[in-house]
């Protein structure tokens, strides 16, 4: 250790130490600006390690809140972050610009989306800036410009080529009053959003949809390979993707025709007391040409279902269930009992074939249904403990319903006492043998619908012509682009239908008259490849370059809300393998490690626009400075966790920076002449230099190993917090002169570092004022010194029997007998002891002794 030199520093009052943080961020702002290439990533010819990290793009709705800040700025801190350790770091943004909100405002503020869409881009792009968040603008991408969509388009012909793109009849909800189909969450208690006395109808439209389903096996199994993904969103992609191992089998109608059911427990077929059908199923709308009277009371069940929360989730256990009985009957084919069919506003088309044999007994939505309706209900299976031989006469009743799969069958004929597995697999073989049932694998997952009947959106590439059919675009044709200044009214279906000259167009393949799709692309296809393009968003012959894609996927660290671990997460899943399996891209999945933060709360309620409580931060920015905004938003709660907006909580933060520029500015002039030098402990430094070693390499160690664990930045700040209030503590010594210089400005020096992902506009500021020349973005992150960090003492928690007695200090490198030695000789221990045997000690290193006395 360096002896103290005699170097004066001038008293605070000969210093300006107020911390404007409006000066010193519109300073660097602007020197930032003038550096296009600040925040560029080298070339993949790069030696350094890569390191792609992204946050989700956001809809540009006109201005960001506090929920995003705190998303971009865990981000941005892990990319600062990166930087200094040398990696050669990717952190790009862009926008998911196309989208209903746009119409909406148009259609209020008589107002082109494009307009205001690209508006809205300028001022959240310059409040970003303003921020400091530091992203690579040249690769930024907007979805909602021909130089994008036109590859949505040509990814959608790829589809097309190979029969993963389709057109089918769906079921949608229509609004009369708008004439247009609406989104499932654009009805509200099965009304029209923006008509609450129109009640919503199901209509069936000519959609689009692209065959995720071809992809269900692989997405379900590659989930094992996200092992750095939170469970939560992987067990949320396990249930939505849902396989079910089961049977399909077919039922013959009395009379004519068959209902085909699919079942994982066809060992219970023998409790099968009725059918129940969704009421889309084809066999309804048969059996309503046979019995028009049907029709009112199927559509009052739809109806219902659509008035009802949650009423599309698979299983629908909340649903009051309500049920129709069609007067019609079928035979289980097992035995040739004849039961009866019912239409149930519980039963979706979407899972199964929309069809259920109901076993009451064994299923809860069932048993539910039939108490209410009388259906009977017959036990078929029991636990293996109650299953005694028939002679004996007992057998305990399971409490209904009995969902249990360890069990054994009863009063199911020749396969009465076989385990519920071993009924499974005879009955299928049953089924297979006599040709009505098969063994199959059904999934939850859905093919994805994209259609959308709006303008704004990515028009679909395709051309109708009565002598050729559906005709794909060639791909030199591409893009369709979106006419502009259209008249949006939300009649009539899509307004793009109401542009001849949009629609109007020659065949391609006999140059005959024809019509484009008037139908939009679905905004998730925008988002499901957009991290691709940010690789080389420049192109203009191809959607991406494959070597430059391999070389900087999968993404390192993706960051984003929880809200998005289903659709937006999974069609990129989807995306990803399709890219692969036509050779543009070699990696199976986009993204290595998933980080979902918590949700900015105000008020009780999530932080957005629709509930009336964002707080802008531009207000934030304004009164307290970027830094401090940002700062708040990593600290008052750790990244995973809800963060509840409290303001006094972002003045506290405003004064502890207020703190570090006083500190550092008061003795920078230390640092500008002292060595900076890495210092060892020579154990003949004054305690308080030694202490602020000591606490400087502790919170580097502290905040090295959250960037690369755990990612708890709210600690890391108050680590940081720490060893300011260290620095303080030592401001006499230091002003009198009497502080080794060396370690006061490695101190600084280090102390500028580490809050630098943090805070960069006053770290940025502080390492010119510490006199340093080279960028702080791309200076080495300081290193951990564990001979430095090592405690000088450490205090032991001396027990007797379990219970706290005292507390001895010993030197930190105290063996084990040393310490049980001071331990049994403390005074308040002695008296604990006195005429009692020790029968032994418990030897806790750096912790405690346990006395055992009896």
């Amino acid at each position: 250790m360096p002896k103290t030199r005699d170097i004066t520093v001038p008293p605070p009052e000969q210093r300006e130490l107020r911390y404007d943080p409006q000066q010193i961020e519109e300073k660097w702002h602007a020197r930032w600006e003038a550096d296009p290439a600040l925040y560029a990533a080298d070339p993949p010819t790069s030696k350094r390690k890569k390191f792609y990290v992204l946050e989700m793009l956001p809809y540009p709705s006109g201005a960001l809140h506090m929920g995003h800040v705190r998303n971009y700025s865990i981000g941005d801190a892990l990319a600062r972050h990166m930087w200094m350790r040398g990696h050669n770091v990717l952190h790009p943004m862009g926008w998911d610009a196309f989208g209903l909100p746009a119409e909406n405002a148009a259609i209020k503020n008589q107002f082109p989306p494009k307009e205001w869409t690209l508006g809205n881009i300028v001022h959240m792009k310059s409040q970003m800036k303003r921020l400091g968040f530091a992203y690579d603008w040249s690769r930024e991408v907007t979805t909602c410009l021909p130089e994008y969509y036109r590859w949505n388009q040509w990814f959608f012909l790829k589809l097309y080529e190979k029969d993963l793109a389709y057109r089918k009849k769906s079921r949608v909800n229509w609004c009369p009053e708008c004439a247009t189909v609406l989104a499932n969450e654009q009805v509200v208690a099965g009304c029209c959003w923006r008509h609450e006395e129109t009640q919503v109808e199901q209509r069936e439209l000519e959609q689009w949809f692209v065959r995720t389903t071809k992809y269900a096996e692989e997405l379900l199994a590659d989930i094992e390979k996200l092992k750095d993904w939170p469970e939560k969103v992987r067990t949320m992609q396990r249930n939505w993707i849902g396989r079910s191992d089961g049977t399909l089998i077919d039922f013959a109608i009395d009379g004519d025709g068959k209902i085909t059911v699919f079942t994982t427990r066809i060992d219970t077929i023998f409790g099968a007391t009725s059918i129940q059908l969704a009421p889309e199923h084809p066999v309804v709308a048969d059996f309503i040409k046979v019995d028009p009277t049907l029709k009112d009371k199927v559509d009052d069940l739809i109806s219902q279902r659509e008035k009802s929360k949650g009423s599309d989730d698979i299983g629908a256990h909340d649903v009051d269930k309500h049920g129709v009985f069609t007067g019609r009957y079928v035979f289980n084919p097992f035995n040739q009992e004849k039961i009866p069919v019912w239409v149930a506003n519980y039963i979706v088309m979407g899972y199964g074939t929309g069809a259920i044999m109901s076993v009451p007994a064994h299923d809860d939505r069932d048993f539910e249904f039939a108490q209410k309706y009388g259906i009977e209900i017959r036990v078929v299976i029991l636990p293996r403990r109650s299953a005694e031989p028939p002679e004996s006469g007992q057998k305990e009743q399971p409490v209904l319903p009995y969902t249990d799969t360890e069990s054994l069958v009863i009063n199911s004929g020749d396969y009465n006492g076989l385990s519920n597995q071993e009924a499974i697999e005879k009955m299928t073989a049953f089924a297979e043998e006599h040709g009505f049932g098969k063994q199959t694998v059904t999934f939850r997952l859905k093919d994805w619908g994209i259609s959308r009947q709006r303008y704004w959106g990515t028009p679909i590439p395709i051309i109708y012509c009565e002598k050729c059919g559906a005709v794909p675009l060639p791909e030199n044709q591409l893009p369709v682009v979106l006419p502009d200044n259209i008249d949006i009214t939300l009649q009539g279906g899509s307004p793009l239908g109401r542009v001849p000259e949009f629609v109007n167009v020659k065949c391609p393949k006999c140059d005959g008259a024809a019509r484009r799709e008037t139908d939009t692309m679905d905004t998730f296809v925008d988002s499901s490849w957009y991290f691709y393009r940010y690789t080389n968003p420049q192109l203009t012959d191809r959607a991406l370059d494959t070597k430059t894609v391999e070389y900087w996927f999968p993404i390192d660290q993706y960051i984003g809300g929880v809200e998005h671990a289903i659709l937006h997460l999974i069609y990129s899943r989807f995306w990803t393998k399709f890219m692969r399996d036509i050779g543009i891209v070699k990696n199976d999945e986009p993204v290595l490690r998933l980080f979902t933060q918590g949700m900015v709360i105000k008020d009780g309620a999530k932080m957005s626009k629709n509930k009336g409580n964002v707080v802008s931060p531009d207000e934030m920015v304004a009164r307290f400075g970027a830094d401090s905004t940002r700062l708040y938003s990593l600290f008052a709660a750790p990244p995973d966790r809800d963060l509840d907006w409290q303001e006094n909580g972002l003045e506290g933060v405003h004064r502890f920076l207020s703190r570090v520029y006083r500190f550092v500015m008061r003795n920078a002039s230390v640092a500008k002449v002292s060595s900076s030098k890495t210092l060892s402990s020579d154990g003949k430094s004054p305690s308080k230099a030694r202490a602020i070693q000591r606490k400087l390499h502790q919170t580097i160690k502290r905040v090295t190993d959250d960037f690369q664990g755990r990612w708890h930045f709210n600690t890391c700040v108050a680590a940081i917090m720490e060893l300011v209030n260290e620095l303080y503590a030592a401001d006499d010594e230091i002003t009198a002169g009497k502080f080794p210089p060396d370690v006061l400005a490695d101190a600084q020096r280090k102390l500028v570092l580490l809050l630098a992902p943090f805070a960069p506009y006053l770290a940025t500021e502080l390492w010119e004022e510490l006199g340093e020349k080279d960028s702080l973005l791309r200076h080495p992150w300081p290193e951990y010194d564990r001979a430095l960090a090592k405690e000088d003492e450490i205090t032991y928690a001396i027990q007797v029997n379990g219970k706290l007695r005292s507390h001895v200090a010993v030197p930190a490198d105290s063996p084990e007998d040393f310490v049980r030695e001071r331990a049994l000789a403390d005074e308040k221990v002695k008296a604990s002891l006195d005429g009692k045997q020790v029968v032994k000690t418990i030897f806790v290193p750096g912790k405690l002794v346990n006395v055992v006395i009896r």
